[in-house]
Formats: C-alpha cells, sequence, structure tokens
C-alpha cells in the first residue's frame, strides 16, 4: 500500500505523457495488457460491447488506470491505440491520462477502459493531437451494452467509453478526460522516432511483440476483412 500511496502522489509531478509509468514498466507489457482487455472485453455475457459497435468501429484505445490514495489520491492510467487500415489493424501506439486530487480515500482501485472510436475524425483526434480531450476535441457518450443491440443503429457520439472494475461492466462517461500520445514510448517501443499518425495510418510495420494484441482484434473486424 506504501508504494501504491507513493506511486499516486509522483503521478501529480508528472506530465501526462509519461503519468503512467508507475501503473507498468515499457509499452510492451501494456501491449500485452491490451491484448488482455480486448480478450476479456469481447467475453463478456449479454451485457457486453455489442458485436455491430465493434464492426463498425474505426479504432479503438485500450487503457488500464490505477486509482490510489490516502489523503491524496492519484490516478493514471497508460495504455495503447489502433486503428483500422485498409490492410486490417495499425501497430499500437502509446497513450496515458493521469491527475491528482484530494480525499479521505484509502486503497486502490484498477479499471480497464476501452474507447470505441465510431469515426474517422476520432481516430484523426488521435493521429493529430499530443493531447485530446473528450468531449471537447471529441464528443464522447457511455457505450450501449448488449449483444442484440442493431447494427443498423447509428452511433449518437464519436467515442463509446466503456469500463471494467471489481468485476462490473458498462458504459461510462468520461467528459472531461484527457489522453496524450506518449512519444517517447513509441520511439522505444519502435526503435525510431515515430509519429502517432504514421503509425495509425498503418505506415509503420507492427514490431513483432504486437502479435497477441492482432490476434485479439483479429476478432474485431467486419464481415470479408482481413485480420
Amino acid at each position: 500500500m506504501r508504494k501504491i500511496v507513493v506511486c499516486a502522489v509522483m503521478l501529480s509531478g508528472l506530465t501526462l505523457g509519461r503519468s503512467a509509468t508507475c501503473l507498468a514498466r515499457g509499452l510492451q507489457r501494456e501491449v500485452d495488457q491490451a491484448a488482455t482487455v480486448v480478450e476479456r472485453f469481447r467475453g463478456m455475457p449479454e451485457k457486453g460491447i455489442p458485436d455491430a459497435v465493434l464492426r463498425d468501429a474505426k479504432g479503438l484505445a485500450i487503457l488500464t488506470s490505477l486509482k490510489a490514495g490516502f489523503i491524496v489520491s492519484g490516478e493514471g492510467g497508460s495504455g495503447v491505440v489502433v486503428a483500422r487500415t485498409a490492410h486490417g489493424w495499425s501497430g499500437p501506439s502509446a497513450i496515458g491520462t493521469g491527475g491528482v486530487g484530494f480525499g479521505f480515500q484509502a486503497g486502490a482501485e484498477v479499471t480497464e477502459i476501452v474507447l470505441v472510436l465510431n469515426t474517422p475524425a476520432a481516430v484523426d483526434a488521435f493521429a493529430h493531437r499530443v493531447n485530446v480531450k473528450l468531449g471537447a476535441d471529441v464528443s464522447v457518450a457511455a457505450g450501449p451494452v448488449g449483444r442484440d443491440l442493431a447494427a443498423a443503429v447509428m452511433p449518437v457520439a464519436a467515442v463509446y467509453a466503456y469500463s471494467r472494475s471489481q468485476g462490473l461492466f458498462g458504459g461510462v462517461s468520461l467528459e472531461g478526460a484527457v489522453i496524450a500520445t506518449r512519444t517517447d514510448a513509441n520511439a522505444d517501443y519502435y526503435g525510431r522516432p515515430v509519429t502517432a499518425e504514421a503509425i495509425l495510418a498503418g505506415r509503420v510495420r507492427p514490431p513483432a511483440g504486437s502479435e497477441k494484441l492482432r490476434v485479439a482484434l483479429a476478432h474485431v473486424r467486419r464481415d470479408g476483412e482481413r485480420s
């Protein structure tokens, strides 16, 4: 618990792009975690993310967020964003989010978050902006749940947000949350400086370490689309 509290306090002195280093060291671990999160969200019972929503998704942002504190509370999340390309899913681009607050809570809570990017504009925001503010740069809404959602239902927001925490799953409101591109993490992972735009456009070959995530995403595709 002491280490968790120290980690939470450290978050207050870090930029958004580095606020998640207490949560996991190295982008490879986060890529593997993203694959696990995708599999968990797809494996939900009838109240999971609708298949129609996943089939129509233009991209996915997958994060694991840690909230911890004792008097001083901190929260940081890290993960990756991927986009559909003409040849399947792109490689992962590193993202993070973080903040600090004050309260009387004690303990720690891990939350898995999936953001479904419904429009090309939502993907462009993650590709071209260093920081993306949900609700300002792109509209966001708690995602619908239920496997039987009709495929013809049009999205009501550019981004649908889902979360899973302590076994509870559902759509979640993330209005005002800021998500940052972690350019240093991308450079380390790809072995050279690369932009989020190039990664999400599919112009950068995904590293071998992303295979687990690519396998998980192979089940999230349109009819007739190759993984």
